[in-house]
């Protein structure tokens, strides 16, 4: 009996707790492959091996209140991982336009972050929706920047690295907002 309660998403906790572990590594293993696609992309362009770009995130969201619940910080997680996704999306198009279809370890580590994006972007909205709050799983951006101009590629490179470390940002924030959640939940459980 106590293994059907297990197997019934309705019956729940138990699987919302396996639900919750499996973002917590899904965001970990996003968060090292993209510092991987990020150290690929230094290696392919030794000039930014030692720079640190002007400006501040690319992404940024403010919580409502000033000390959010973690649910509404994953709520906040959700839509700026939408961006990312929206963002890294934008990078593969720009770099295919300007170069083709490139094959190597740096164009394979990109299609796999992007991926990879998608599904934590699907787990989170997965964890979060309910009758209240309905998220979207898509990119949430439209691919407008102007990287073209006088700098040209060299443009479009400073804003892919830009891209890149934004990336590498909210992977991170991604695995430690969802283990504080798992943790939370956790608890309840053993409560």
């Amino acid at each position: 009996m106590a293994a059907q309660e297990t197997q019934n998403p309705t019956s729940g906790d138990k699987s919302d707790d396996d639900q919750t572990a499996r973002a917590v590594s899904l965001a970990r293993l996003l968060h090292q492959e993209s510092s991987l696609l990020l150290k690929l992309f230094k290696e392919k362009e030794s000039f930014f091996e030692d720079y640190t770009p002007d400006g501040g995130r690319i992404v940024s969201l403010s919580a409502a209140s000033e000390e959010p619940s973690t649910e509404e910080q994953v709520l906040l997680l959700h839509s700026g991982l939408r961006q990312c996704l929206g963002l890294i999306h934008c990078v593969i198009l720009k770099e295919e336009e300007e170069w083709g279809d490139l094959e190597g370890d740096y164009e394979s580590m990109r299609k796999n972050v992007h991926q990879r994006l998608g599904y934590l972007l699907h787990t989170t909205k997965a964890l979060m929706e309910n009758e209240e709050t309905i998220l979207e799983a898509t990119p949430d951006h439209q691919c407008t920047e102007e990287v073209d101009g006088s700098a040209g590629v060299f443009a479009l490179k400073m804003w892919t690295y830009r891209v890149l470390l934004e990336l590498v940002h909210w992977a991170d924030h991604a695995a430690n907002t969802l283990y504080k959640l798992h943790s939370e939940r956790e608890g309840k459980l053993l409560n």
